[in-house]
């Protein structure tokens, strides 16, 4: 008899979701929702390219027009320090290698991406400061130097 559980021959888009991974998706899809009501066309969401993972891939309308891979990050509290501390520099190259090999392969399906500058945008979503308030977001443009 394995100690493992059933859910360890479950891929990860089937686990079951913690409540913090819950908290990060609706922030995704928050920001998502924000960019493309400003005009952003999403490209792609959670885009997994080889071993990596680009939370989203827009097109900016600018000025000037660009091709964003955006990084969301959520946090619930600073008790260990601000949203944007949290990209370190393994995640910086994380980013960069997945961004690489999505200018190399292209989007899911073969979808070509459009011949715009890269670059690499953080937006970080903190909680309303108060009850029933709007969440906090801040969006660092060309973020990840690369």
């Amino acid at each position: 008899m394995s100690a493992l559980g059933d859910d360890d021959f479950v891929d990860d888009e089937h686990r079951r979701r913690t409540p913090g991974q819950r908290a990060g998706d609706a922030a995704e899809e928050l920001i998502a929702t924000r960019l493309a009501a400003a005009g952003w066309t999403i490209l792609g969401r959670n885009v997994r390219v080889g071993r990596g993972e680009l939370d989203i891939v827009a097109v900016d309308p600018g000025p000037p027009p660009g091709l964003a891979v955006v990084e969301v990050r959520w946090r619930r509290d600073r008790g260990f320090g601000l949203p944007e501390e949290t990209v370190d520099w393994r995640k910086r190259r994380h980013v960069r290698l997945a961004a690489l090999a999505l200018i190399e392969r292209g989007l899911p399906g073969g979808r070509a991406l459009p011949a715009l500058p890269l670059r690499f945008d953080l937006i970080v979503v903190e909680p309303p400061l108060r009850a029933g308030g709007e969440p906090r977001i801040r969006h660092h443009r060309n973020a990840v130097e690369g």
